[in-house]
């Protein structure tokens, strides 16, 4: 069951929190609760990802994206996603969730999210995100002119470089569809 409750009290939260700057982190803090346990009772990979969708909430709502995309009618949306589980988060356990923009092109925009348990990170996430309207993806310039920011895009570090780069290796649509061996 995706947890709408948690949603609606970081969304009342971020919005009681001073505005963020583009480039600023967005820290909140959860407790993993036994409906967020799987069989191996830790928390399950899908609901850190569902934990980060919440992250990303309000860290959109104090930049003011949450406004910009109400008031133009546009959508946002994830268009992939790369993540490091290292350390398990059991049952009862308090984490911190830092989220944040560390940079975008021409067409997405490219947010980090890790978990941390006291001074050791559980979970690093890395998402392509767009915003969208009725014609396909706005431009970022679109969207940062929107919530107020005219700055330029920083250097992205290094390590998103590359997963962009190696994510444009993957062929699309997949080579394989399901229904017969695939080719080797």
């Amino acid at each position: 069951m995706y947890p709408i409750i948690r949603v609606i009290k970081e969304f009342l939260r971020a919005k009681s929190m001073p505005p963020l700057a583009v480039l600023d982190a967005h820290v909140s803090h959860h407790r993993c609760w036994p409906q967020d346990i799987d069989q191996y009772l830790e928390m399950n990979n899908g609901r850190i990802l569902t934990i980060l969708d919440i992250g990303r909430t309000g860290l959109a709502v104090r930049v003011g994206l949450i406004e910009a995309l109400k008031a133009h009618r546009w959508g946002l949306t994830m268009a992939g996603n790369s993540v490091r589980y290292r350390k398990r988060i059991r049952p009862f356990v308090r984490f911190r969730l830092v989220s944040r923009c560390v940079g975008w092109d021409h067409r997405f925009f490219y947010l980090e999210h890790s978990l941390w348990i006291g001074g050791d990170c559980a979970v690093q996430a890395l998402f392509r995100a767009a915003v969208t309207d009725r014609n396909g993806i706005v431009a970022p310039s679109d969207v940062f002119a929107a919530v107020g920011y005219d700055g330029t895009a920083p250097d992205m570090p290094k390590w998103v470089q590359n997963w962009i780069a190696a994510d444009n290796t993957r062929p699309w649509p997949p080579e394989f569809d399901g229904t017969s061996a695939p080719a080797s």
